[in-house]
């Protein structure tokens, strides 16, 4: 039984006494090791192996603090990717809150921890948003910003942003600038909690403007402009008007806002005109099937 062979085990084992919530793993490892009732994802982030990048050194003593150093940071990294994809995955709803087991595997190293989602940064912000809008709505527009963070429109890049709840002032602070393609339609039609909408909310993503939906999920536009003054908003002066305007909307109403980056796929999280949380569509991981 090789090293790998060992570490699965731990994990597997470990994963059933604690009763964790999912395994996630970060690293080269053979997928058909993992024979288990629970949850298994791949984080997208691999680290490097720390032989990769050592710089050869005159005295042993160096060449081994180097190796030693290097590790920890692998560690780090690694863990990193397991905390950062357990998180997205809860935000979702794809796995319940509490523990989960990462195995962490580089070419040099390996090791199996126990992480506690709840105390994600990540979660902690959606804790926030879900005082104002219904934890459902939010975790359904969050799984809907990552598809298209992730695969785009017809093979294109998408940029677009979601503005949820305080629906009548947010209404009152922007216009149309196309024809709504939800005007008329029923409720039930345009109820973001319902799977088979998501693909035409996917669709009209390619608009230029922004959704409006109200905190129980019914989406009331899209294609819509914000009417804000976005001086004095302070985010990062690199994004662009989308981001701009999403954060002003949520500085002027009670309302969140959800905006996806066209380039390089980020998802950011914005209340009371500042950036909360951002998601980085690499970073989520991969279930096994």
């Amino acid at each position: 039984m090789d090293t790998a062979d060992i570490l699965v085990k731990s994990a597997l084992e470990t994963a059933t006494q604690i009763k964790a919530s999912a395994i996630i793993v970060s690293g080269e490892v053979d997928r058909n090791l993992f024979c288990c009732d629970i949850p298994v994802y791949f984080a997208a982030n691999p680290s490097r192996s720390a032989v990769e990048s050592l710089i050869p050194l005159d005295e042993e003593e160096g060449r081994l603090k180097q190796i030693v150093n290097q590790i920890q940071r692998d560690a780090a990294v690694s863990i990193e990717d397991v905390e950062n994809a357990a998180a997205i995955e809860e935000a979702i709803g794809n796995i319940k809150k509490g523990k989960v087991v990462g195995l962490v595997i580089t070419d040099d190293s390996g090791a199996v921890i126990v992480h506690n989602i709840s105390g994600n940064p990540l979660l902690k912000t959606l804790e926030k948003f879900e005082q104002r809008v219904s934890p459902e709505v939010i975790r359904a527009v969050l799984k809907i910003a990552l598809e298209i963070a992730s695969t785009g429109r017809e093979g294109s890049p998408v940029g677009t942003a979601f503005i949820i709840g305080d629906l009548e002032e947010v209404m009152q602070r922007s216009h149309q600038m196309i024809l709504n393609p939800y005007s008329g339609h029923p409720e039930d039609e345009r109820n973001i909690l319902k799977k088979n909408n998501r693909e035409s909310i996917k669709e009209f993503a390619l608009l230029d403007g922004v959704f409006i939906v109200s905190k129980e999920g019914i989406v009331h536009a899209a294609g819509r402009y914000l009417d804000v003054d976005a001086k004095d908003i302070g985010i990062n002066k690199g994004l662009g008007g989308r981001h701009v305007s999403a954060a002003a909307i949520t500085r002027d109403t009670v309302a969140v806002a959800i905006t996806v980056s066209e380039s390089g796929g980020t998802i950011r999280m914005f209340m009371d005109g500042k950036e909360m949380a951002f998601i980085e569509c690499s970073d989520r991981a991969i279930r096994k099937h």
